[in-house]
């Protein structure tokens, strides 16, 4: 079991990966710096290794692919995930390091948006999307999280042992945020300085389409997550728009004691009956995901007895 797991998923950074390698193992020297590659087809893999990485591949293509197989295949204390493209400095791991190790935090996020994303980022359109999402997410999940999408963040044993990664892609980071306020567990914020990317190293992420599917995830978890939610503005939203084209037909009832317009009173009890099939349904998958709680309380409390063992294994 290492005592700090630095992981660096990478696709196609020569330009950058073995500086990131190198300041990581300044900043942490007792860490072991792993550098998953993601089917690159410059020198990332050769560079990872003459800088004393651990490479190790994942041949499923997005980065939620790889911190699956990043979080299934290393057992660690405490775990730094960072991007290899140099944009994320190494100097603030070790406070993300002790929030986790001294304040037991399960997830510390390096908050970039605090402090130079918005002047560094030379992308308005992700600016925009940044601060969307944050700002929906805090709404929706009752958080105080100051950087959604940032991918610079410490994690807990429990944390990465407990986390289900259905995300394929970049919207993996908006899952581990979503899952960490549904679960109660404790996240911190550092603020940290953000670097754009050096010139001729290119972004993976594609502003509209995987901004799109990052606000689908968010209303796909916030669905499973918060089903009475979900459920219960839908109902309402059907019930009004029922009750709205209801009102007409039945003040000209009562004016003329005639219903013209029969079909709007069909349509308004069909979507009633729906509305009210909403608030059945929020109910029911909200009784689940209760007790989908209730069982990772009890995963949880058998992972960190086996990190206990594991620590222990390890002298």
């Amino acid at each position: 079991m290492d005592q700090i797991a630095v992981l660096i998923p990478c696709y196609n950074e020569e330009k950058t990966v073995q500086k990131v390698v190198q300041d990581f193992k300044k900043v942490l020297p007792e860490a072991v710096v792993y550098v998953y590659d993601n089917n690159s087809s410059d020198r990332t893999v050769e560079l990872a290794k003459a800088a004393g990485a651990v490479v190790r591949h994942e041949y499923q293509q997005g980065k939620g692919n790889v911190i699956r197989r990043m979080f299934r295949e290393i057992d660690a204390r405490v775990y730094i995930m960072t991007d290899g493209d140099d944009t994320y400095p190494a100097e603030f791991a070790r406070e993300m390091v002790d929030k986790v190790l001294t304040h037991q935090a399960d997830m510390v996020v390096g908050d970039r948006l605090s402090s130079t994303y918005f002047t560094e980022n030379k992308r308005p359109f992700h600016n925009f999307g940044n601060s969307l999402v944050r700002g929906t997410i805090n709404r929706l999940f009752h958080t105080e999280i100051k950087d959604i999408m940032t991918g610079y963040r410490a994690f807990s044993y429990s944390f990465v042992k407990t986390f289900p990664v259905l995300s394929k892609g970049f919207e993996i980071e908006t899952e581990m945020t979503i899952h960490a306020a549904d679960k109660n567990m404790q996240v911190e914020n550092v603020v940290i300085e953000y670097r754009d990317r050096p010139e001729g190293s290119e972004s993976k992420l594609n502003t509209y389409s995987d901004g799109a599917r990052v606000l689908m995830s968010i209303a796909r978890l916030y669905r499973n997550y918060k089903p009475m939610n979900f459920f219960g503005m839908l109902a309402l939203v059907l019930a009004l728009v029922s009750v709205g084209f209801f009102v007409p037909v039945l003040t000209e009832y009562i004016a003329t004691g005639l219903v013209p317009k029969f079909p709007t009173l069909i349509v308004c009890g069909f979507g009633l009956m729906a509305a009210i099939q909403s608030v059945f349904a929020g109910l029911i998958l909200a009784a689940g995901a209760q007790r989908n709680r209730q069982e990772f309380e009890m995963r949880l409390m058998e992972v960190d007895m086996h990190c206990k063992e594991l620590m222990k294994d390890a002298g």
